[in-house]
């Protein structure tokens, strides 16, 4: 795998890694409420909703951190299936939640498939 492969695997990582922060312990925060277009009361009302899928993002992010320092056999299938669960989530987000979900998740992982399927199995 490349450098470049592996970076991007981890900058897709990092971008779910802030997720989580932001749904786990910012939720409420003007921050994640301006990123999320969400008000005070909304905010309020679906904090446990958040947090939960805060977590769910963070073993995205753990998947992700794995498949760029794993070794073979496991290391390629381990980046393919992360990598399309991001962009299968953010494909579902774009369509049920939010369109800016589809370039702020979805594109970034079809662009790391490309650069996993790329370099295929090899170190």
């Amino acid at each position: 795998m490349t450098v470049i492969t592996t970076i991007a695997l981890l900058v897709l990582a990092a971008l779910h890694a802030y997720i989580l922060v932001l749904e786990m312990f910012l939720w409420q925060s003007p921050r994640a409420r301006a990123a999320f277009g969400t008000t005070e009361e909304f905010a309020a009302a679906t904090r446990s909703m958040a947090a939960n899928q805060g977590l769910y993002n963070g073993f995205l992010a753990a998947g992700l951190a794995w498949g760029a320092f794993a070794a073979e056999p496991v290391a390629f299938p381990v980046r393919i299936f992360f990598v399309l669960c991001v962009a299968v989530a953010g494909l579902y987000g774009a369509a049920t939640a939010s369109r800016k979900i589809f370039f702020v998740q979805t594109v970034p992982a079809v662009v790391v498939l490309a650069l996993v399927l790329a370099n295929g199995r090899g170190a």
